[in-house]
């Protein structure tokens, strides 16, 4: 579903990814592990078009990014790709259902469309009683599942995590990784993780491992 080809990245003199070879299936979870400045989050950042490559192409069902200009890119994030971060970037003074239903906002979707979605989400992530509750009230765990729905509001392809459980305590991050199996065992759902967690590295289908800008062992 997404290869990228001979990726390359430098911030100034400090190349972070070298020529890197990256394919995704449709349907599993993949983790991408390493040491710090391994270039974990900028080839993240790259597949999930927050950034672009100095080298290399990135293709989705044989759509190349490059080929797209800046709105079209944007839209394409929009409706094909979710977002899981490690402090979950929940916007404070909205509801859970608020925040899960912004993707659907950005789309053109109403409010009225985009609330029944996102009822949906949440109860099914077992925050049924949380709709009206903003982020202070809610526990580090379910934060992190409002920012679990708000990824998958839009039936994206793909989720991209960075290190999704890193903030969380064990017995959360136990039951989010649970989450992760079950959305790719119920719903197909493609995941591509950023990861420390040696639990979760090991439940993926498949663990890249990436040193000094490569990528090496898959």
């Amino acid at each position: 579903m997404i290869k990228g080809k001979n990726l390359s990245k430098s911030y100034g003199e400090l190349e972070v990814l070298k020529s890197v070879d990256i394919s995704i299936t449709a349907g599993e979870i993949v983790s991408i592990t390493g040491p710090s400045g391994a270039g974990k989050s900028t080839l993240l950042q790259l597949l999930g078009t927050l950034d672009a490559p100095r080298d290399g192409s990135i293709s989705y069902d044989n759509v190349i990014l490059s080929s797209l200009n800046a709105k079209s890119l944007a839209k394409f994030r929009n409706e094909n790709i979710g977002f899981i971060f490690q402090f979950h970037h929940l916007l404070p003074e909205f509801t859970a259902l608020e925040n899960v239903s912004m993707p659907a906002f950005i789309n053109g979707q109403s409010k009225k469309e985009a609330a029944v979605r996102a009822t949906e989400l949440l109860k099914m992530l077992g925050l049924g009683n949380r709709l009206e509750h903003k982020p202070n009230e809610l526990s580090g765990g379910e934060q992190q599942r409002v920012a679990v729905a708000r990824g998958l509001m839009n039936s994206p392809k793909v989720i991209f995590a960075d290190e999704p459980s890193g903030n969380l305590d064990t017995e959360n991050a136990d039951e989010l990784h649970k989450l992760f199996l079950k959305l790719r065992d119920d719903y197909g759902q493609t995941f591509v993780i950023v990861t420390h967690n040696q639990e979760l590295a090991q439940i993926a289908d498949r663990c890249i491992e990436m040193r000094d800008g490569r990528v090496i062992n898959d």
